[in-house]
């Protein structure tokens, strides 16, 4: 990393104020490299925090690109921290390209989605908070990034859904959410039903795959996969229902949630 241009703790301790004696350009390059940092301070109060101000402000708008494509390479980054804070950055990126299209070529947000949808229900680190590195949260941040590429790339709406179903289940993981995972992932899910032209097929096809990763389930021990997914249904259930502030409820609101409630009926036999 060059050495730094910017005093990020007197920025930090002025609010952010946008330094415009900067190139462009070498700011980003200098949030790029504290992105990756295992210093939670680094990242994600200081690299962080700004460059999802400055992002949403309009700042960042001319390396933009650049910042999503070196998002979508840390998918495949050795260290949790860069791969987690690369969906969230994402994240911030597509909602920026969703308030001022076409800030970014299709094409370029395409492959940004095939980027994420390698990693996200494959991350086996689903831890939320360590103790040293401070927040993770691949689950929540992967799940902020689904429901943004649903607004920029509404076409992949029924596939972001079972990209989100893939992850609830993925039997790889060896944590229970604990940091209310099972709410972003139900907040994205909601969000991702809101695609325009999804079918009912479409909104509620994607339970099948929930259905089946407890097919032939028997008594016993409860798995952190079927754990996070019984939250993730149960939190959907009231996202559905209750609908998202400013959003109402989505359509096929109640077909999915009649389905959610069939598969809670496994595990929770007293419902009605």
């Amino acid at each position: 990393m060059p050495s730094a241009s910017v005093d990020w703790p007197s920025v930090a301790a002025a609010g952010f104020p946008f330094p415009g004696d900067v190139a462009v350009r070498r700011l980003a390059d200098e949030l790029s490299a504290m992105l990756v940092s295992p210093d939670p301070a680094v990242r994600d109060d200081h690299a962080y925090t700004a460059l999802a101000r400055w992002t949403r402000d309009g700042h960042l708008d001319e390396v933009l690109a650049d910042i999503g494509d070196t998002s979508a390479r840390r998918f495949t980054h050795p260290d949790i921290q860069a791969r987690s804070f690369a969906a969230l950055v994402l994240a911030r990126v597509l909602e920026r390209v969703s308030a001022v299209p076409p800030a970014v070529p299709e094409k370029t947000a395409d492959r940004w989605y095939d980027a994420f949808a390698a990693w996200f229900p494959a991350e086996v680190d689903t831890r939320g908070w360590d103790d040293t590195l401070g927040w993770l949260h691949a689950v929540a941040h992967g799940a902020d990034a689904a429901a943004a590429f649903a607004a920029v790339l509404p076409r992949h709406g029924g596939a972001l859904l079972d990209l989100c179903a893939r992850r609830m289940t993925a039997d790889a993981t060896r944590h229970r959410y604990v940091q209310l995972e099972d709410a972003r992932l139900a907040r994205a899910i909601t969000a991702t039903l809101f695609a325009p032209g999804l079918s009912v097929d479409e909104a509620t096809r994607w339970l099948d795959t929930v259905a089946r990763a407890f097919a032939g389930a028997e008594p016993g021990p409860v798995p952190p996969w079927a754990f996070n997914t019984f939250a993730t249904l149960q939190s959907l259930h009231l996202h559905v229902t209750q609908g998202l502030a400013g959003r109402g409820t989505p359509p096929h609101a109640k077909a999915v949630a009649s389905r959610v409630a069939a598969i809670l009926r496994g595990p929770f036999p007293w419902l009605l």
